[in-house]
């Protein structure tokens, strides 16, 4: 019998993480002739009443571990966090608000037992806000571009992994967790298979634009170092332009040798490449910052607390 661990980042979910816990629990049950269980839910947000909820399931329940964070760190230092503790043979990560439907698990369990290492959940009609939509095709194309990403496949927040691949996701100590460039870095034996998307009840999404644009710039310097090739192109473009630009200038000043110089397309061309250069200092700079954090050993999460099976 192969053992399920789901993994849960718990943001700000104290009405909502009950019933995620009861619809695994009955469809957990369903699949009891085949997979025990065990559920890691971690609190990314110490500021409200969640973690009381978490350490009033994990009395109850036995097979519950709970987490609570020092501080906000993020939903993929949570989903680090949760993978350190679990020791199923079969990782499952899903949200806490109860919008990816967990009683759908056998589905994606069935097509991992087809012989993929990861398989997503697909969505056939996303309920989220027309921002989150712009966020999730933004990540979409940053994760092809930067990280390789098939076309075909579809990346989302509920996938289920096997133990080798968590495995050697936990072996990432850098400050920056980014989980998709975990997994594509991992393995490309990956797949998808379809599964509804419910509406959300309760609250609204954790995700501002600031951590929305916070999550693509670590994806993108963590995982790649395309960024700094474009630089590179764009400075080459940059130099031949002018190259150009003063060529065709000491011709026209020698066709026409009272043809005026323009004081406006100078001031352009100085303004162009001086933004050029800063734009491409300011991201090398960024890449310098993230090893300097990297060497200076900072945490990618901060456990206050644990609770339940795994105290």
């Amino acid at each position: 019998m192969k053992k399920i661990s789901f993994v849960i980042p718990c943001y700000r979910s104290a009405q909502t993480i009950g019933k995620v816990v009861e619809e695994i629990r009955t469809s957990m049950s369903r699949l009891s002739d085949r997979y025990c269980y065990e559920l890691i839910l971690v609190n990314d947000f110490p500021g409200d009443d969640t973690f009381e909820v978490i350490r009033k399931l994990a009395e109850e329940y036995d097979n519950i571990t709970g987490i609570n964070f020092a501080r906000n760190f993020g939903q993929h230092a949570a989903l680090m966090a949760g993978f350190h503790y679990c020791s199923g043979d079969i990782t499952v990560c899903l949200d806490d608000d109860g919008q990816t439907p967990a009683d759908e698990v056998g589905k994606l369990l069935d097509k991992l037992e087809e012989g993929y290492d990861v398989v997503y959940a697909k969505y056939t009609h996303k309920q989220h806000s027309a921002f989150r939509n712009f966020g999730s095709r933004v990540n979409e194309l940053m994760t092809r571009f930067m990280l390789g990403k098939p076309k075909e496949l579809y990346i989302s927040s509920y996938f289920a992994a096997r133990k080798f691949v968590i495995d050697e996701m936990v072996r990432y100590r850098n400050s920056y967790p980014y989980v998709i460039g975990l997994v594509l870095r991992t393995t490309k034996n990956i797949a998808n298979v379809e599964v509804s998307h419910r509406e959300r009840e309760i609250g609204s999404s954790g995700y501002t634009l600031g951590k929305l644009f916070g999550l693509w710039f670590n994806g993108f310097t963590a995982f790649s170092i395309k960024p700094l090739r474009v630089a590179t192109a764009c400075g080459g473009f940059c130099a031949f332009a002018g190259f150009i630009y003063g060529v065709y200038t000491i011709i026209k000043k020698l066709i026409n040798p009272i043809a005026p110089m323009g004081w406006s397309s100078t001031m352009a061309a100085l303004v162009f490449i001086g933004g050029m250069l800063m734009l491409m200092l300011g991201l090398i700079g960024e890449y310098i910052g993230r090893i300097y954090i990297s060497l200076n050993d900072a945490p990618q999460y901060v456990v206050r607390e644990i609770t339940g099976c795994k105290e």
